[in-house]
């Protein structure tokens, strides 16, 4: 197999590393996720929380939602390794450090993170540097989306399972890809084993958004938005089960209630949950 060239992670993805790093550095306790880790990969210089895009204030809506969803994936990872299942699937997986911060239960797993070959070949030499390494359970998914490889190909060809239950999880990611593209990623989840379970986040519409009495915020344009009613129905289409909405009123209750300092996540980015039976 020939070396693999590195790439720097995207910048959305290190933006979110040094989101889920100041939740911890500037928001009060009780901290929803606890992660420096990305931090200390991307190693942005000591003045990088005066970057344009991390204010304290502007931003907060943005890192509750982000240190949110992860949030949500993690417990429904433990959730479903206290059921008995053994692989988790990081699809765009990017800076992502669940195998570093949560060794119990992911090395008593099968963790395997998707992404494209450059930026995961520099995060792989990272771990390294840092001391963390590249356990034998922790799978890198090389996949070029870009070339249409088919990630469930390279996800089996890596060493997962297809008769054994997993949880599946695609996070910051649906709003990069074609409505398509979506449709795509739920028809191969739902390929997965009876037991599994697949977590996506989605964007609402803009006028959804409003609708509610707020203002989104969607700083870059995207390529798909789903309403949730829309959502639900794609997913029973690609034939996912049991599937259910969880709002951002739903993240602000489970992790925000009562904060003194109003930390919520803003309002836009909304969950699917859906079930393999």
């Amino acid at each position: 197999m020939p070396a693999q060239r590195t790439v720097a992670p995207e910048s959305t993805a290190v933006r979110v590393a040094l989101w889920r790093a100041m939740h911890v550095q500037v928001d009060a306790p009780p901290h929803v996720l606890e992660d420096e880790i990305g931090l200390e990969l991307v190693a942005p210089g000591a003045n990088w929380r005066r970057r344009p895009d991390m204010g304290r204030n502007a931003t907060s809506g943005f890192r509750a939602g982000v240190v949110a969803r992860a949030r949500l994936v993690e417990d429904l990872v433990a959730a479903r390794f206290a059921d008995g299942v053994r692989q988790y699937v990081s699809l765009g997986a990017g800076l992502d450090t669940f195998a570093q911060r949560r060794p119990e239960p992911a090395a008593g797993m099968r963790v395997f993170e998707i992404d494209q070959a450059g930026p995961q070949e520099w995060k792989r030499k990272r771990l390294e540097e840092l001391g963390y390494g590249v356990p034998d359970w922790l799978r890198m998914v090389p996949v070029d989306f870009e070339a249409d490889e088919d990630w469930w190909e390279r996800l089996v060809e890596a060493g997962f399972d297809p008769d054994r239950p997993a949880v599946l999880a695609s996070t910051g990611v649906s709003m990069y890809l074609t409505k398509d593209a979506v449709a795509d990623t739920l028809t191969k989840a739902a390929k997965a084993a009876p037991g599994s379970a697949l977590a996506m986040t989605f964007l609402l519409p803009p006028e959804t958004v409003a609708a509610e009495g707020e203002q989104p915020h969607y700083p870059i344009r995207f390529r798909s938005f789903f309403t949730a009613e829309e959502m639900l129905r794609l997913a029973r289409e690609c034939g996912l089960h049991e599937v259910r909405h969880v709002s951002t009123a739903d993240l602000t209750e489970r992790y925000f209630a009562g904060r003194p300092d109003g930390l919520r996540p803003d309002v836009g980015e909304s969950f699917l949950l859906g079930a393999v039976v």
